[in-house]
């Protein structure tokens, strides 16, 4: 009779092991003291977690060239908010390659000393940024929740999430977070020509918006910092070639020599952004 007790305790204790498995788990706190970036990861089951970032790029503010009014900006916001003071979620958008991520990733690198820290969150996961504020929201560092490369699908769950944390549910209310996050798209959604039809015109010619534009609008307005990025010209990209031949070991004789190859890499690649003059000065390095 006992051995057959004991056997259904062991079952029954399997049992709740398992549904426990399945059930909504708060988000524990990660050693803060592994990395000084983590990134927010959700399982099949369910469960999110922090997870350090074992290997981050060391990437220099003075590392990046020909964006200085993008740089000084994102620096001086950064500044802020490390400092204590005043700062702004912020909106990086324009054509790809021209150094976004980079930018975010290098304040990183000058700031970390100062305690600020980095979480990636991948906008599917938006929908659970204020357990992750739970988590950050009474320690001393300073927390950017990084959303990269953001844009949003007609109908997306994270759309609707971001922006009211934007409002000013979460954010706001945790004076060390703030959200950075980057697009190819100004307004974060698909636009369409025939949305142009809704504009209304008032007596005085002035030009309205309809709704559907006005929500595409919305969502991007709620960053307080907007910092614009361009392409390249030729000149721009071939200082940046230059830039990360050096930062390879290359030489002044051989930069200067690389400078048809890098052309031409870009003409085939139909791009002169940072990330094709990086590409190209990695071959062209390793080659050598």
């Amino acid at each position: 009779m006992n051995e057959h007790f004991e056997r259904l305790i062991v079952r029954a204790e399997a049992l709740i092991t398992r549904i426990e498995s399945v059930l909504p788990q708060p988000l524990a706190a990660p050693d803060w003291s592994v990395s000084v970036a983590h990134r927010y990861r959700k399982r099949s089951s369910g469960h999110g977690s922090l997870e350090p970032v074992k290997h981050i790029g060391h990437m220099a503010l003075d590392d990046l060239k020909e964006i200085n009014d993008q740089k000084e900006k994102i620096r001086r916001n950064t500044e802020q908010f490390v400092s204590g003071k005043p700062a702004n979620n912020v909106l990086l958008t324009g054509a790809r390659g021209t150094g976004k991520s980079s930018l975010i990733k290098a304040c990183l690198n000058e700031y970390a000393a100062r305690g600020l820290r980095l979480i990636e969150v991948d906008k599917a996961d938006l929908t659970d940024l204020p357990d992750i504020v739970d988590v950050v929201s009474d320690l001393p560092e300073k927390f950017i929740v990084f959303c990269d490369d953001l844009s949003f699908e007609e109908g997306e769950p994270g759309y609707k999430a971001l922006k009211s944390i934007l409002d000013g549910s979460v954010a706001a209310a945790t004076p060390n977070v703030l959200i950075y996050a980057t697009s190819n798209r100004r307004h974060l959604l698909p636009e369409y020509m025939s949305e142009n039809l809704t504009y209304t015109h008032s007596e005085d010619g002035e030009v309205h918006p309809g709704e559907v534009v006005e929500e595409k609008i919305s969502l991007s307005e709620r960053f307080g910092l907007w910092v614009s990025f361009y392409p390249f010209s030729q000149d721009e990209y071939l200082t940046i070639v230059a830039q990360w031949l050096f930062s390879f070991g290359v030489d002044k004789t051989a930069i200067d020599a690389a400078r048809p190859a890098s052309l031409v890499w870009a003409l085939e690649r139909g791009s002169r952004s940072g990330r094709v003059a990086y590409q190209f000065a990695r071959d062209y390095a390793g080659k050598l």
